[in-house]
């Protein structure tokens, strides 16, 4: 009797579930913010999937050679710098903003080094929609926790570039698991130093690892998945409404209620996004997943 074939979810099902689980995480990771600190909680899911990707992946760290290490280093490093900068910025300011202006790094690199009248329409709606955020009377939102925010962007994108290169000299699986050992000597001694041995608890043990499940290991299997079956600037295209994602999850599960204006300039990161992904240059793209 022929075996039944596993079960999977559709491709854009998958990526529409992952983008959820991923904001999902980021809501939970908020939420003990103020006992743990943007720092040790940053550590706690980096290194938990880092033990996760590392049991489920099993890589052979005797099979890379120089140029693999030198690359994974990087792409870890990297990839530490980004989430442990991105959540000091959502401590600041609201989940959905931060996500929407993080997302000016990669909408940037999709669109560097165009001459096309389309591609500028793309990067003035983006930059109407920074206008809107942008604290010009001095009052209400935080100017460090939106440069911040666009700092991470700027990592996101050296991320993608990286990642790129890397997926053409390793598998991917095993260079998300080794580039997370990686980053967690980027955030572990930023943690350690804040405390984080003091304030960890069996609880937020627990909080840590639906986190690092959520942000990591369920969207990376997710996107994994999706991307065998489907064309990557569907996945970017689909990817693009994470910034709307992540303020209706600011929205549900922390309360963080965006101005009209605010709103305004999600709309506007999206469709820049989209728009920018949509009709960029037909070449080969490198779809690489948010960790």
């Amino acid at each position: 009797m022929k075996a039944k074939a596993p079960f999977t979810l559709p491709p854009v099902m998958a990526v529409i579930f992952s983008i959820l689980s991923v904001q999902g995480g980021a809501a939970i990771a908020k939420g003990i913010f103020p006992v743990l600190g943007s720092a040790s909680t940053s550590a706690l899911r980096i290194v938990l999937s880092a033990i996760i990707l590392g049991i489920y992946n099993r890589p052979n760290l005797r099979n890379l050679n120089k140029e693999q290490w030198k690359a994974v280093a990087l792409y870890g490093l990297t990839l530490g710098a980004m989430n442990l900068i991105f959540y000091i910025a959502i401590s600041r300011i609201p989940l959905g903003l931060g996500v929407t202006l993080e997302f000016i790094g990669p909408l940037v690199l999709a669109i560097a080094g165009s001459k096309r009248i389309l591609d500028f329409l793309w990067v003035i709606l983006a930059a109407i929609g920074i206008s809107l955020i942008a604290p010009w009377s001095g009052n209400g939102i935080d100017l460090l926790g939106v440069f911040l925010a666009l700092l991470a962007g700027g990592f996101w994108a050296c991320y993608i570039l990286l990642g790129g290169k890397i997926s053409k000299i390793m598998d991917g699986g095993k260079a998300v698991s080794i580039g997370m050992i990686f980053a967690s000597a980027v955030v572990l001694p930023v943690a350690i130093f804040d405390g984080l041995f003091q304030k960890i608890t069996p609880v937020f043990m627990m909080s840590g690892l639906a986190l690092a499940l959520l942000s990591s290991a369920i969207p990376f299997t997710l996107e994994m998945g999706a991307l065998k079956k489907m064309p990557a600037k569907t996945f970017s295209i689909l990817m693009s409404l994470e910034p709307a994602a992540a303020a209706l999850s600011g929205l549900v599960f922390l309360h963080e209620y965006l101005t009209f204006y605010e709103w305004l300039a999600v709309a506007l990161v999206v469709i820049a996004s989209a728009g920018a992904t949509l009709t960029g240059k037909r070449q080969e793209q490198h779809a690489t997943v948010e960790c």
